[in-house]
């Protein structure tokens, strides 16, 4: 090789590769030097003791900002910031079924390494309009209440909302038990790490088989909590693309905006109602969007918990955002389990944007004549508990009131009790 070629090579080929450096350390981002990064780049910012991942969020003219992925206990000024070539990207496959994940989709359960097969990107558009495909086919839940008077079609996006301690886990527990989806993706954002295990070993019974479940701590960083979010619609977009029928559950919407928010607030943003900036709002139609049916692909149906402070949803600006993307809400009531009815399902206050163009005539029929006789039930119930009714003045009521106890336990379900459509179907048919 001759002393020209050397040269040229050496020319071509950086002997080092470009790196920044920290400058500025807030207790959630930081502040770098030295790179011209693009907003979404991923970094990696190396100390003495550790190599933290970080995502740069905010751009100036000779600096940037890096949120990381971790805490920044260890790092220092000074230490060396890289660019991390690969992008926001995660790696995907078949081998995530039965396993539980963190948003970067690195094994936690002890369980081994997973082999993956290709990377897909954690930020994604969401399906074009025009390839949408129409949602004209039942999904089953396997909960009465659900199937018969709220029905879910396939490719369809639902909200459960509902206070702490209500019944949401256990309800996610059931559809994910009781559906026929032949994959299940379940992200678990912002829960107490304590409830993670409970969730698999009571909730699930241990079973994974065809699930993959994506964990992301209270204890997690902000950003760990926001992309567990992104990165588990990602998985569930993989096997929609495999033409799979995909059932995606998260718990919970509410967790993940509260993590945006403390992105958003540390980068200067101005809070607006409840302390949320608009980036929070902002990233709601950016995440569920990318659920739904998709022509000649499968089909990704998500049902998405919130958590509403005080039981009042009109409130609170992320379930009021949320009602506003998703079609169709489920509102647990707290009143109802004082009555002993689990799911604690307000059929009243709950609706299914799709069901009128999923299930047949008769059945829509039933379910609204159910729903009739139930209202009949609840504006009237002070006047029959203390006995001002007479029986006979108005018809409709009087059926209403013999049908009472049968109503009630068709809402009525166990955790461990599931039902098929048809039986649904039946038990609806047998009371109206």
């Amino acid at each position: 090789m001759t002393l020209k070629h050397i040269k040229e090579t050496i020319k071509q080929k950086p002997l080092s590769k470009p790196f920044g450096f920290v400058k500025k350390i807030n207790p959630i981002n930081l502040i770098a030097t030295g790179l011209s990064p693009s907003i979404g780049d991923i970094v990696k910012i190396s100390s003495k003791n550790k190599e933290v991942l970080g995502m740069v969020t905010g751009v100036e003219e000779k600096e940037f900002i890096v949120t990381p992925f971790s805490f920044l206990e260890g790092i220092k000024i000074g230490d060396k910031i890289y660019l991390d070539e690969g992008g926001m990207e995660v790696p995907v496959g078949d081998g995530l079924l039965g396993r539980v994940v963190d948003p970067l989709l690195r094994p936690i359960d002890g369980k081994g390494p997973i082999i993956y097969k290709t990377k897909y990107p954690i930020i994604k558009k969401p399906i074009s309009p025009l390839e949408r495909g129409v949602i004209n086919e039942v999904f089953p839940t396997g909960v009465k209440a659900i199937d018969g008077l709220l029905t879910c079609g396939k490719g369809q996006k639902l909200g459960i909302f509902a206070g702490s301690g209500v019944g949401k886990s256990t309800l996610m527990s059931m559809i994910v038990k009781g559906s026929e989806a032949s994959i299940k993706v379940i992200a678990l954002i912002g829960e107490r790490g304590r409830e993670i295990p409970e969730f698999i070993e009571h909730n699930l019974g241990g079973d994974l088989t065809n699930t993959v479940i994506i964990v992301a701590t209270s204890d997690d960083s902000a950003l760990m909590r926001k992309y567990g979010a992104f990165s588990a619609m990602t998985v569930a977009e993989y096997f929609k693309d495999q033409g799979k029928d995909v059932l995606f559950l998260m718990d919970s919407v509410t967790r993940f905006a509260m993590a945006q928010r403390e992105i958003g607030l540390a980068m200067g943003e101005p809070p607006t109602s409840k302390g949320y900036p608009p980036s929070a709002i902002m990233l709601l139609p950016q995440l569920m969007e990318r659920a739904g049916k998709e022509k000649n692909k499968g089909s990704i149906t998500a049902f998405f918990t919130v958590l509403v402070e005080g039981d009042d949803t009109s409130a609170d600006p992320i379930a009021d955002q949320a009602r506003s993307i998703l079609d169709g809400h489920i509102l647990l009531d707290r009143e109802l389990t004082d009555y002993g009815i689990y799911p604690p399902i307000n059929i009243l206050k709950s609706a299914s944007r799709v069901m009128s163009n999923v299930v047949t005539p008769e059945h829509l029929q039933k379910a609204q004549k159910f729903k009739r006789l139930y209202a009949l039930l609840k504006e009237n119930e002070v006047l029959i508990r203390i006995g001002a009714y007479q029986k006979g003045v108005d018809p409709e009521l009087d059926e209403a009131i013999t049908k009472k106890q049968a109503m009630e336990n068709f809402l009525k379900q166990p955790p461990n009790q599931l039902f098929k459509f048809e039986e649904t179907l039946k038990l609806l048919k047998s009371i109206v």
